[in-house]
């Protein structure tokens, strides 16, 4: 008989388990700030906790966990090409908007999808997916550079071909196609990792788990390197139009946020990721010459950050 596990309730209990972890890394490196928790049923199905942060360091920060079910929505299932199913979802992501200019915004999500069919006889379909990227308001290729060895160092560990598809992914995905700028220098992205990738699911699962024991050390290491470097108002503002087009990836682009506002999911959470403040100047322009100029140059695709500057 075929090894089914680790069950959906395993990896629950596992991403419950991440969301703890992260959350106390964060609070010890911030020194100030403590996670509000928020716990939340979904009327449909299932439900979460909401844990939100404010400290010296961190402005607004959110990690939250869910673990959801019910009906799949029609337009969900026609857009996954699956027939009408029960769905159950969990996962943990997180946003963290710092209160320096000098420190990156930082985003990642890991998770587990699963659809049950409806119909007699019906088969259960399985898969993780997740990304973590980086949003400086200043790109700094140091920084860039010890985030993506970071990834490709995890990626490496499961498979040599993981980093160069799921940076690609990343960069595709992150980007805001109405500016023709990415989103920030871009990370991992990846989905349906499960069977149709040679993978089963013990496999998928351990590189998720990689994938988010990762998150706390390499932003505690760039916040602690950033947090006490000097800003002025020009830095500061620069912080709110780039939080301006964080907003915009958000609620214009982003799956996560279509797809837990199309299940009825809980706002609040869901819009956790929005920055305190962002400003929308019309038609602004850097200064030429200026680091914010020179941060624009970087907003592209397919920067190999692993070997820039060697």
């Amino acid at each position: 008989m075929p090894n089914k596990l680790p069950a959906k309730e395993a990896i629950t209990t596992w991403f419950q388990g991440l969301q703890d972890r992260i959350c106390h890394s964060l609070e010890d490196m911030d020194g100030t700030g403590k996670f509000i928790e928020d716990r939340w049923q979904r009327p449909a199905g299932g439900g979460g906790r909401s844990r939100v942060i404010q400290g010296k360091v961190i402005e607004k920060g959110g990690v939250n966990f869910s673990a959801v079910h019910g009906e799949m929505p029609a337009k969900i299932s026609e857009k996954l090409g699956l027939p009408p199913s029960h769905f159950y979802a969990t996962g943990v992501s997180i946003v963290l908007h710092p209160i320096s200019p000098m420190v990156p915004i930082i985003h990642m999500n890991v998770r587990y999808f699963q659809t049950e069919q409806t119909s007699p006889g019906g088969k259960t379909v399985w898969w993780f997916g997740g990304g973590i990227d980086l949003t400086p308001h200043y790109v700094v290729a140091e920084d860039a550079r010890f985030f993506h060895r970071h990834l490709k160092d995890v990626c490496d560990r499961h498979d040599p071909a993981f980093y160069p598809e799921f940076k690609v992914w990343a960069d595709d995905y992150f980007f805001l196609k109405h500016r023709r700028e990415t989103r920030g220098i871009g990370g991992i992205f990846f989905d349906h990792l499960n069977e149709k990738r040679g993978l089963d699911k013990k496999t998928a699962f351990r590189f998720v788990q990689d994938v988010g024991e990762i998150f706390a050390p390499v932003y505690t290491h760039l916040a602690l390197k950033n947090k006490d470097l000097a800003f002025g108002e020009t830095e500061k503002e620069w912080q709110a139009i780039r939080r301006s087009r964080y907003v915009e990836f958000n609620l214009l682009w982003d799956r996560g946020t279509k797809f837990g506002l199309d299940t009825d999911g809980r706002t609040e959470s869901i819009l956790m990721s929005m920055p305190p403040q962002a400003q929308w100047f019309y038609n602004y322009q850097t200064r030429p010459g200026s680091r914010e100029e020179e941060t624009l140059k970087w907003l592209r695709k397919g920067v190999d950050w692993i070997n820039y500057g060697l």
